[in-house]
């Protein structure tokens, strides 16, 4: 009987090589997988389906902004949990949770910066923060961003992102709708320009107030936009709901946004409009005089 002997090894082992964690993500809509600094590079938008993620403040001020021309103001204004509230968890711990995971002391950052050197008064909202929602210190800031857009006579925009009032504050998280309101009517009586960008989610009390009161209202393509859900809006009225309700497209059909923006026009649009009513506001002061 012959005896064969390998001459070579057979099948080499490797050590399996380990995949950091967060170098990948999946596009919601279409499911594409994409490489996260590919999709950083392209605005945060999927490639493939145009598919909006929802990204942080942050991001929105490095994307709008000119290049270091934020400058923040009421950084120190914090939440605390003056009703002792609890749910599934103390709210004073929600509220210890959030800031430590997003570095952010409340939902909403606001501040003066520049876009193509126009100034303007800058606030943008972090869903992150827990949902975004509108407790009474994102009221006040929002409050204080109006006032202080009206005193420098600038023109003022907001980004929202929210899930509506922040109702472990009750309602002190309520009230915040007519604050705010009243603020931006008296900032439009003054002549003020505000413009509103909406971004996926914008619902419930923010979008019952300052969200849609935009001179001009400009919404990414695809954000939720309504006052409540469309799961609960189904569950009330009993009626399956068009696939595209209340998204922006639908918004825009029915008179709610004035104008949808791809995220990477966004600047640009910002740019042209601050343009004309600032060349609008010139012609009105050189009739003037």
């Amino acid at each position: 009987m012959a005896w064969f002997k390998r001459s070579k090894p057979g099948l080499i082992s490797y050590k399996k090589k380990e995949m950091p964690d967060g170098l990948w993500l999946k596009c919601d809509s279409c499911g594409e997988i994409i490489f996260k600094k590919q999709l950083s590079q392209n605005s945060y938008v999927c490639s493939k389906c145009d598919f909006h993620f929802r990204i942080r403040g942050s991001d929105y001020i490095d994307l709008i902004l000119d290049a270091k021309s934020f400058q923040e103001t009421e950084a120190n204004l914090t939440s605390i949990d003056f009703l002792e509230f609890r749910d599934t968890k103390r709210y004073a711990d929600r509220l210890k949770e959030a800031r430590k995971k997003t570095g952010l002391k409340e939902a909403v950052r606001t501040g003066l910066g520049t876009i193509e050197n126009i100034p303007v008064v800058f606030a943008v909202m972090d869903f992150s923060f827990i949902g975004g929602s509108m407790g009474s210190v994102v009221g006040e800031k929002i409050a204080r961003a109006i006032d202080l857009a009206d005193e420098k006579r600038l023109p003022l925009i907001i980004i929202s992102a929210s899930g509506g009032a922040r109702m472990m504050e009750s309602i002190m998280s309520l009230m915040q709708m007519a604050k705010t309101s009243s603020r931006l009517a008296r900032f439009s009586d003054h002549g003020g320009l505000y413009l509103s960008i909406l971004t996926n989610p914008t619902t419930a009390g923010v979008v019952a107030s300052y969200a849609m009161l935009g001179d001009i209202n400009i919404a990414e393509p695809g954000a939720l936009i309504g006052f409540a859900g469309p799961r609960v809006i189904k569950q009330t009225i009993g009626e399956d709901l068009p696939s595209d309700f209340q998204r922006a497209q639908f918004q825009l059909e029915h008179g709610f946004v004035d104008i949808i923006v791809h995220r990477k026009e966004m600047k640009e649009t910002l740019i042209k409009i601050l343009t004309f009513f600032e060349k609008a506001g010139e012609h009105k002061s050189a009739e003037k005089k």
